[in-house]
């Protein structure tokens, strides 16, 4: 199953779960499970709120629910940027359950170059120690699905936006994962997608937009309502309203980091 199937929410939210392990690299619990129902099988990651741990500027157990919310966003984009992802109880409670990307390797989309200005291709992000007072430049690929996930993190305000949450698939797709700490009303937004800060956005980005103002109005907005507070929701609202005001990406600004680090 990919996760352009139309049935892959529904599988996800209905089947039967069974936990087969644990990915040891996450912040948070999460597990590598199967679901199954009427037939259909699939592999998923499943973060039961309970193995949530406590942060300082988000409401304890709401991570779950904030990574449904960044699905939804994205599937009212239309572009598919997350993997369907549903709210859902599990082995260990309520939790967020997602559908299992398999990675096919490509050319990379990250990279630290000797130099102060990117090759053609690519995209700065900035200056990065590398040992024994060396610096070297950090740069994304100049990539359109790059720049689609960069317009979606600064719709949901997305304060972790590393390396090892992109997942390209074999079909050309990419994926963004963890999106956990997103939505917060105060302006958090953490990534490493900072290429394209001050540069107009795309016009399929203002239509993107501009149907999103209009759907967190609506049937949107009725679907985010249960995932995130109101004033949460209203700031998305306001993030929205300030991208199609200015017609640029956002620009780095705040005492808040905006590089998450380690950025893979």
């Amino acid at each position: 199953m990919t996760a352009a199937d139309p049935g892959a929410a529904e599988l996800l939210a209905r089947g039967e779960l069974t936990v087969r392990g644990r990915i040891r690299d996450a912040s948070n619990a999460a597990l590598f499970c199967t679901v199954a129902h009427d037939g259909r099988e699939a592999d998923c990651v499943y973060k039961p709120v309970a193995g949530e741990r406590p942060l300082w500027d988000f409401p304890d157990g709401t991570l779950a629910a904030r990574e449904v919310a960044a699905y939804e966003v994205s599937e009212a984009t239309g572009w598919g940027l997350v993997p369907p992802t549903v709210l859902r109880d599990g082995p260990y409670g309520e939790g967020m359950c997602q559908l299992w990307i398999e990675v096919s390797p490509e050319p990379e989309l990250l990279a630290l170059v000797d130099g102060e200005e990117p090759e053609p291709g690519w995209k700065a992000i900035g200056l990065a120690e590398v040992g024994e007072g060396r610096t070297a430049l950090l740069v994304h690929a100049d990539d359109e699905r790059l720049r689609r996930l960069a317009v979606l993190d600064a719709v949901i305000n997305n304060a972790d936006r590393k390396g090892g949450h992109l997942l390209p698939t074999a079909d050309g797709r990419l994926y963004g994962i963890d999106h956990g700490v997103t939505f917060n009303a105060e302006d958090k937004l953490r990534t490493l997608l900072w290429g394209w800060a001050g540069e107009p956005l795309t016009a399929e980005a203002v239509g993107v937009l501009k149907g999103l103002r209009d759907a967190l109005d609506g049937a949107l907005g009725e679907r985010l309502g249960p995932l995130i507070t109101t004033a949460e929701l209203d700031a998305t609202r306001a993030r929205v309203a300030a991208l199609l005001a200015s017609g640029l990406h956002p620009e780095p600004g705040g005492d808040w980091p905006v590089i998450p680090w380690p950025p893979v």
